[in-house]
């Protein structure tokens, strides 16, 4: 029996995994499912501080994707998005190919935004995407250019692990970091006894704390009126721009460009159209814009995917609920937990956070 109906799936960010796991196990009848993602494999986050301090290798933070694909049935185009007609329901890609759809997903992630928020340097180093990061470090390190001392700019949760894994990575003599966490301070949407804890442990591993706004001036980095220099490298760990494509095709986004979806995770105003992860914001509630809610949202948009295919309504609503909960690899053995109040750093922590971390990854990867 031909397909009488298409699902597109724009990229593959850690809710379409879901997604793709859904299709693996239970096929939808007379659907073509088309993926648009140009990589081979998609970077775990959470696992990319350990692998800096040489705890994983790079394959063990990565998920192939030829694997889901095949065993989903899925068409796969190696391409980028250009852009989308909403109203048309078609996909323009970077091959010049255009895609028709019923339904469509979009997770492909936010754009860096360091270049904009610190202004240009030859050193700056976007943690987004992640996968140019990856492969931008392995250069830096594999090349003879000596590098010793490292800016991080973000104080957010990522940004501390970033700072933890670099100071410990393997080169040696070890690196120098500095932590420039912003005038508001360290770790600003936790508790105040997790700020307390990892500040401690910052200074443990005699990584510098500054508590003040970075830009480059006058191809220096300067924070709170001072310079920080001499670096060698800056990382940037300053949170997800929204891409321009979105606006340019005339779905709804916010001040800030992102698209903007409703409890179902439908774009407003286009319910065969979904939005997840970094791309996307809620309109019903504030949710962060953190992998650990991409990946619980993924099973419940499969549901309402399924659901919108065969002309019913969504109904599934992921509220994040409970989901705030942080593991801080401080890649010198120990987790620190950060669950709304509490603030615990233990071995076993690590070793929790080792095996959720492998458990996702092997989800998708057996």
């Amino acid at each position: 029996m031909m397909d009488d109906r298409t699902l597109l799936l724009v990229g593959a960010g850690h809710a379409h995994l879901g997604v793709i796991d859904s299709l693996r196990k239970n096929p939808l009848p007379r659907t073509r499912v088309v993926l648009v993602e140009p990589l081979d494999t998609m970077r775990y986050s959470g696992m990319v501080p350990g692998w800096l301090a040489g705890e994983y290798r790079a394959d063990e933070a990565g998920i192939p994707l030829q694997p889901l694909v095949a065993q989903s049935g899925i068409d796969w185009r190696r391409a980028r998005l250009v852009s989308l007609d909403p109203h048309a329901k078609a996909a323009l890609l970077d091959s010049g190919e255009i895609v028709n759809y019923d339904v469509c997903a979009i997770a492909t992630g936010g754009e860096g935004q360091a270049a904009e928020l610190l202004g240009s340097d030859p050193r700056l180093l976007d943690i987004r995407p992640i996968d140019g990061f990856i492969e931008h470090w392995r250069k830096l390190r594999d090349s003879s250019s000596a590098i010793r001392n490292i800016a991080v700019v973000g104080g957010g949760a990522g940004g501390v692990e970033l700072a933890f894994g670099l100071a410990n990575a393997r080169e040696k003599p070890r690196f120098s970091i500095t932590l420039v966490c912003g005038e508001g301070g360290l770790l600003t949407s936790h508790s105040g006894r997790i700020a307390e804890k990892v500040r401690a442990e910052l200074v443990r591993q005699e990584i510098r704390i500054v508590d003040a706004d970075a830009r480059f001036e006058s191809g220096k980095l300067v924070a709170g009126g001072k310079s920080l220099e001499a670096l060698d490298l800056v990382v940037a760990a300053v949170g997800s721009g929204a891409p321009d494509w979105p606006r340019a095709s005339g779905l709804p986004v916010d001040e800030d460009g992102f698209i903007r979806v409703d409890e179902h995770q439908a774009v407003c105003g286009f319910r065969e159209i979904f939005a997840t992860g970094d791309v996307a914001r809620r309109t019903d509630r504030h949710l962060k814009h953190s992998g650990v809610h991409a990946v619980y949202a993924g099973p419940l948009l499969a549901e309402n995917i399924r659901r919108t295919l065969s002309s019913s309504r969504p109904r599934r609503t992921y509220r994040g609920i409970g989901m705030d909960f942080y593991l801080l690899n401080t890649c010198r053995g120990e987790a620190i937990l950060s669950y709304y109040g509490l603030a615990i750093q233990a071995r076993w922590l690590r070793r929790l956070k080792d095996w959720l971390d492998r458990r996702w990854v092997d989800r998708f990867s057996r």
